[in-house]
């Protein structure tokens, strides 16, 4: 796919504890140290309108609250945050580092809420025309890891707290989403010592020529 900037998008997705905010510190420090500039960003989130909706979506005052809306609320923060802080990274020719994108909505509100993708594609054809990742990096460990790991971190959220059946629906999403994009889209065992994924990991950066250096 052509686009119109010179930066490079990646965005790091999987279910909860899978280690996705270590190993983006580790790939934006990776970058810095080859001379790329960049910046490290959230979804929902990564603008002050996209972090007060964040707050909306997650905190418990809002269980219960419609899949549609959740979804819109989702997308109404990713229009912000392209707008605002993605789009002028990249045109900048800045790396733009991203915790989650849409591939979790699809995984999340569409495997996980089950709305399917026709809503979904919608909304991502309208919000970002024809923008995607240059690398989406999927951790991937089984949900009884996952969660494990992050109930040890802290207290659920609103959408933490769903069930098995839930995140197994969420991980088998990201899992078809890879095997539908492959040229952009890379899955990579989470369940492994932190040094072995991040040999992974930076494996992955070079095989889709997100930047390259000598081994």
């Amino acid at each position: 796919m052509k686009h119109s900037y010179s930066g490079k998008f990646v965005t790091l997705e999987g279910i909860e504890g899978v280690g996705k905010t270590s190993n983006l510190a580790y790939i934006r420090d990776l970058l810095q140290q080859n001379g790329r500039e960049c910046i490290q960003t959230r979804e929902p989130g990564g603008t002050p309108l996209g972090e007060s909706l964040r707050s909306i979506l997650l905190e418990h005052r809002h269980d219960g609250m419609c899949p549609d809306a959740e979804l819109l609320l989702m997308f109404a923060a990713r229009a912000e945050h392209l707008a605002r802080v993605i789009m002028p990274a990249l045109s900048a020719g800045k790396y733009v580092l991203c915790d989650r994108f849409t591939e979790a909505t699809y995984a999340y509100q569409g495997g996980g809420r089950g709305l399917g993708d026709g809503k979904i594609a919608e909304l991502e054809n309208w919000v970002q025309g024809e923008l995607r990742p240059d690398l989406t990096i999927i951790l991937d460990a089984p949900v009884h890891i996952g969660r494990a790991r992050a109930g040890r971190r802290s207290e659920p959220d609103r959408i933490e707290k769903e069930h098995d059946d839930f995140f197994t629906r969420v991980r088998n999403t990201y899992l078809r989403l890879a095997e539908h994009y492959p040229q952009r889209i890379a899955v990579i065992d989470a369940d492994m010592a932190l040094e072995d994924v991040q040999d992974q990991i930076r494996r992955v950066l070079h095989e889709y020529n997100i930047f390259s250096w000598k081994y």
